[in-house]
């Protein structure tokens, strides 16, 4: 898979450990990321808080750029994706706009080809599947909740990869890797986004509620793929922290930063350690508990194996039995059958031997200790008394023979 790379003013600044994370998750599942040339500021918050014409135009001049190329755009950043694609929807629903949007960036622009973000690309475009098939070392044990924050995913009829109320595709990502996505309501609830600088007194509080929502439904980490949400809830978490008087130190982690450990990168290799809120340290628990879990599950999987082995054995030492006789039928039907041999040995006889010349020779024959193997055998299994009635016929007869020679 080739795609254009729009990586935005973030992925090499304030969200560096996103854009090495993200080449390090392309190479990993074989994308070929071709980052476009000359590509501008998408125009973020400021662009459409100042002009609608702007907002649309900045965007849409990058959009121009990979379309020339024929292919579709990843935009990792959330705001940026977000700006895209209103960009390409208001292109293709507003001809006039659109004929005004190339007057402005002086190029063709038909929205012909469609923005990308990255649970977009690993749920969707990838594959829950072939993600698993990469994994090799598990992050079992990590309790993660999933955080969407408010632009990847809304307007639905913008973006549309997901449920815009509870989204799902990171969800089914972080589970690929081997841990728990934990079921939370601030998924899609926003982190304050800039009002951390502009209303510090507003912004403060939003992050946090999203990060008290997620220690309460027990998570131990919060997985983004926004730049401006990991801003927020990792650089910004002490100061919430300070203003709340609480002490959270929830690690938080990109989506492609986990994909790219879980396929086994060193923590290093894609930024940890640049983290504010120290991260590292969770991770060792994990791996320590992902040795744990897998010690835990070949033991039982040995237990297992070991009790279907004898139950087995205990089936075959049981049909043995069954086959030579030696297992202990049922008295009270043992009985039965004494009685019923006793009492009307001619009738019984004709069941157990079909001729009715040697069902007399049996008749003639049966004695206590023979009534009394038959009937054992009869409680047990009518096929081996057959047998058994005519071992005692034929031992007569052969008897019988001698005595007339």
């Amino acid at each position: 898979m080739k795609l254009a790379y729009y990586p935005g003013c973030s992925l090499d600044s304030s969200g560096v450990e996103y854009g090495l994370s993200t080449h390090r998750t392309a190479e990993i599942l074989g994308i070929e990321l071709e980052e476009l040339e000359d590509w501008n500021c998408c125009g973020a918050t400021s662009g459409h808080n100042t002009n609608k014409m702007l907002s649309l135009a900045l965007p849409a001049r990058n959009l121009a750029i990979a379309e020339k190329t024929g292919l579709d755009i990843l935009a990792p950043c959330a705001a940026c994706y977000n700006r895209f694609r209103t960009t390409e929807h208001a292109v293709r629903h507003d001809l006039k706009l659109r004929n005004k949007i190339e007057e402005i960036i002086e190029m063709e622009y038909t929205a012909s080809h469609e923005t990308i973000s990255i649970p977009d690309l690993l749920a969707n475009k990838i594959g829950i599947e072939k993600i698993k098939a990469k994994v090799v070392s598990p992050l079992n044990g990590m309790k993660a909740a999933c955080y969407y924050g408010c632009l990847l995913v809304r307007p639905i009829e913008h973006t549309g990869f997901d449920d815009a109320e509870d989204p799902q595709s990171m969800d089914q990502v972080v589970q690929a890797l081997g841990a728990k996505a934990v079921e939370w309501p601030y998924k899609t609830e926003c982190c304050g986004a800039a009002l951390a600088t502009s209303r510090p007194d507003v912004g403060t509080k939003m992050i946090y509620e999203v990060l008290l929502n997620a220690r309460e439904a027990g998570a131990e980490c919060i997985v983004t793929a926004c730049p401006l949400c990991m801003m927020n809830l990792d650089m910004r978490q002490k100061a919430a922290e300070k203003a709340f008087k609480v002490k959270f130190d929830m690690p938080i982690y990109y989506i492609t930063e986990l994909l790219a450990l879980a396929c086994g990168d060193e923590p290093k290799t894609v930024g940890i350690e640049k983290h504010f809120v120290e991260a590292g340290k969770y991770l060792e628990t994990v791996k320590v508990r992902a040795a744990e879990a897998k010690v835990a599950a070949e033991k039982a999987a040995q237990e297992a194996a070991a009790k279907a082995k004898d139950k087995a054995n205990t089936a075959k030492e049981k049909a043995a039995k069954s086959s030579d006789g030696s297992a202990e039928p049922d008295p009270k039907k043992v009985a039965a059958f004494v009685t019923t041999l006793t009492k009307n040995p001619d009738k019984m006889a004709a069941k157990l031997v079909a001729d009715p010349a040697q069902a007399g020779i049996l008749v003639s024959i049966l004695d206590e200790k023979k009534i009394g193997k038959l009937a054992s055998l009869m409680a047990r299994d009518m096929e081996l008394a057959q047998k058994a009635a005519g071992a005692f016929v034929q031992a007569e007869l052969k008897r019988q023979g001698e005595c007339q020679d």
